[in-house]
């Protein structure tokens, strides 16, 4: 009965790292993308061919992301094949791209949302992190053109040693600029990633900041998200016990119905050559949809039933009584040990 139960977890999010080819060369790029061409990239039929497989599962939110997206010439059509197959199409692209007329075309073929990238409070500690100079003014510009085009947009932050004392004049970035929502990001040390470990920031200052975060939620009319910080939900309702409130949808939005570490749960990867994942950081190969159906892949996968039952989990994990709304940073677990279902490094709490 479990198995069964298992198989028919529901997809909601799908990250498609549609192309690894990029414009930038972010220090924490977990895809460690650069400047291409790479091959094996999934072709235009083939990607909607795997369009039909999903929407064939269910209904989800298709992130396309990289690398850089708009740097694929197919982008619109394959975005405009999702949407007539009723999936929700939104981008993460760096905002360097985008320009008027490609925000229209983004408009045009279905794009609901993007997602823009401010690692830093000004163009200095941005185009640091981005690695191109230029790349602070060229996000602005093309959230401005996304926003004439009437395409909502959030901001994602990755948090790092860098930049943890500019995350309250990020944020305040992000509302000065009219997006929908700031999504904070812990750095999983994965790709470029693993060569600035020494910028990860402790187990308190994780602890502290997410309590920070919790906080906004009074403060700020942007919808707030912590991803890759499983450890949040538990703090929510740590904190919400403390203040004796309950949590429901109205008062703390998409966080009341969610969970911390979604992958192979709710959300899974697929790399740009067609290999599916629990989650980007988490380089385990679960099935190759140029091989496999996305369906067979998604219902059966070994890694994916495991990450589905949290009594598989191992160390204070395993014991801890918030397990099923946090299950902690899964890649980050594997980073750390070799084990993808041992307890998550960065947290300081005691079950």
């Amino acid at each position: 009965m479990e198995k069964r139960e298992n198989a028919n977890a529901t997809v909601r999010l799908v990250a498609w790292e549609i192309t690894r080819n990029c414009n930038l060369s972010c220090i924490h790029c977990r895809a460690s993308a650069t400047q291409g061409p790479y091959s094996g990239e999934i072709s235009t039929d083939g990607a909607f061919h795997l369009l039909d497989q999903i929407a064939q599962v269910g209904s989800p939110i298709i992130i396309l992301t990289g690398g850089e997206p708009l740097l694929r010439s197919d982008i619109f059509d394959i975005t405009r094949h999702g949407t007539d197959r009723g999936l929700k199409m939104v981008m993460a692209p760096n905002g360097t791209l985008i320009t008027k007329k490609i925000a229209e075309q983004l408009a045009q073929a279905g794009i609901k949302r993007i997602s823009v990238s401010l690692d830093g409070a000004s163009e200095q500690s941005h185009d640091s992190f981005r690695g191109v100079k230029g790349a602070f003014q060229g996000a602005l510009n093309g959230i401005r053109f996304a926003q004439d085009a009437g395409i909502e947009f959030q901001i994602n932050t990755t948090i790092t040693k860098a930049n943890l004392e500019q995350i309250p004049r990020i944020q305040q970035l992000a509302e000065n600029l009219g997006a929908a929502a700031h999504h904070i990001f812990l750095l999983v040390p994965t790709g470029r990633g693993k060569y600035i470990t020494d910028q990860e920031i402790s187990a308190s200052e994780y602890e502290d900041t997410l309590n920070w975060f919790y906080d906004q939620q009074k403060t700020t009319s942007l919808q707030l998200k912590a991803t890759c910080a499983p450890h949040y939900y538990r703090i929510l309702r740590q904190r919400t016990k403390e203040e004796g409130a309950s949590i429901s949808v109205k008062t703390h939005g998409m966080d009341a119905v969610t969970r911390g570490c979604l992958g192979g749960t709710g959300f899974c990867f697929i790399s740009h050559t067609g290999i599916v994942q629990p989650c980007g950081f988490l380089h385990l190969n679960c099935g190759d949809v140029n091989q496999t159906s996305f369906e067979d892949i998604w219902r059966h996968s070994e890694v994916f039933q495991s990450l589905r039952d949290t009594d598989q989990l191992k160390g204070k994990c395993r014991i801890c009584e918030f397990r099923k709304v946090c299950s902690g940073c899964r890649a980050r677990a594997y980073e750390a040990t070799g084990d993808y279902l041992a307890e998550e490094p960065l947290c300081s709490y005691q079950p």
